[in-house]
Parts: structure tokens; sequence; C-alpha cells
């Protein structure tokens, strides 16, 4: 039986989940980084450490999905922490610029193919991930479920005229942030006599592909507070929506 705790990563082949699982492996876990393309994630998981595996898994595809779970139930027998970090910001080309994709997603005239294949990702995966892992977490003592959402997704936050950033808030990544943000409370409230705890992050905006890297911050500072939450004990919250300084309103 495996003795060390295991962590699986979504979209750990790059940007904030590449650092997630190198946090993570620094204190002490088995991480299996989580990649569509299984050579991306096999020198990620070089990059990541020895005690690092990577795994063929594309969020979308069912199949996929299932064959990764039954891989970690034979090699590995359960799973201590799951992070679902896999999200697109939309189904264009890769290298849009914030502003055409801002523009791109307003409601009048947002593609309602873009916002299926979003949703797919960054809601429909979410749900279809865990449901698949929560057998393994079940066999963990104390497991832990971080979905990486966004401030982008408060409908109070983006309510509030004084708030800069509203104007981005589309019919296609913000709402997929804000439906995210539903399946990781009413899984929280499904587990929460299991001692399983479901939270919500956001990392804040992070230079990486997501964005055409047009955000400020680290990966590093990313992965902080997604770390921090994989390894709550006992006292720590559930069903909570939150980024490094402070609970955020859903």
């Amino acid at each position: 039986m495996h003795t060390k705790p295991v962590a699986l990563v979504t979209g750990a082949n790059k940007g904030i989940g590449l650092q997630i699982s190198k946090e993570l492996a620094s204190h002490g876990f088995t991480v299996l980084v989580g990649s569509r393309n299984f050579e991306r994630g096999k020198k990620a998981a070089i990059s990541v450490g020895a005690d690092a595996r990577a795994i063929q898994l594309d969020v979308t595809d069912q199949h996929s999905i299932e064959s990764a779970a039954e891989c970690i139930r034979i090699e590995l027998g359960r799973l201590d922490v799951l992070i679902n970090n896999a999200g697109i910001s939309h189904a264009g080309e890769p290298g849009r610029k914030l502003e055409e994709v801002g523009n791109s997603g307003r409601p009048s005239v947002a593609s309602l193919d873009e916002v299926r294949t979003v949703f797919e990702t960054n809601v429909f995966g979410v749900i279809a991930v865990t449901q698949a892992m929560l057998p393994l977490l079940r066999k963990a003592p104390a497991a832990r479920i971080v979905n990486i959402s966004s401030g982008a997704g408060s409908l109070a936050l983006n309510a509030d005229p004084n708030n800069s950033h509203r104007e981005m808030f589309g019919a296609i990544y913000s709402p997929s942030k804000t439906a995210l943000n539903a399946i990781t409370l009413a899984f929280a409230i499904e587990l929460e006599s299991t001692g399983i705890k479901v939270n919500a992050v956001c990392p804040g905006f992070t230079a990486t592909d997501l964005n055409n890297f047009e955000g400020t911050g680290t990966v590093q500072q990313a992965a902080c507070h997604p770390v921090s939450l994989a390894l709550l004990d006992e006292n720590g919250p559930t069903g909570s929506f939150s980024n490094e300084r402070r609970q955020l309103p859903w």
C-alpha cells in the first residue's frame, strides 16, 4: 500500500497547475501531473520531482477521466487531494488579447458554441473529474478538494459599479466561474459529514497563457493559497470562496 499522501492536479503541465504540483511535492506528496498531452505531462513531472508522475487526463473526455481514476486506484489506492485547476478563458485561437476576448464575450454577441466549450472544461469537467475521483478521496483519512475559480465569477463583486473590472463580466468565462462556485458549494454541502473539505479559490490575475500573459501576478504567488487549502487541518473551512487575503462574496 502506498503510504505517502497523493495529490492530483488537473491541467498541471504548465502555469499555476505546474507550480501547485511543485509546492505539493515539497510538502511530501506523490503528485499526479494531469495533462491532456501525456508527453507534455511527462516533461512537467520531471520538473516537479522524483515522486511526481504524469497521468493522461482530459477533463472533457469521460473515458480519459475514468481511465485516470482506475490507474490511481490500481497503483496508489487512494487520493488525498484533488486540485481542479484545468480551465480555459475562451475557445478561440491562442494568443488573443484580453480586450478581444472581452469584446467577443459580451452577452449581445457571444457565440453559444464558445459558451458551451468553456463550460465543458470549467464546469462540466470539474463535476466529471470530482465524481470519478470521489471513491478514491473517500479512502483518504482527510481528503481535500480545491477548485481554481476567479473573482471574475463573483456576482456580488461584479454588481458593484465601483469595480473597475466589471466591464469584463461577459457571457463566457465569468459565468463559467460563477457556475463553478455553485458546484463547489454543492459538493461541500453533500460531503460535509464525511470530513472531505471542498473550497474555491481565486489565485489572482496571474500571468499565464489563460490571459495571454497579461496578468500581473506570478505563478508562485498564485499557488500559495490553493496549496494552503489543500493542507487544511480539521478546523479549516469548507464551502468557502477566497483569495490569499480574504473571503470573497459569491
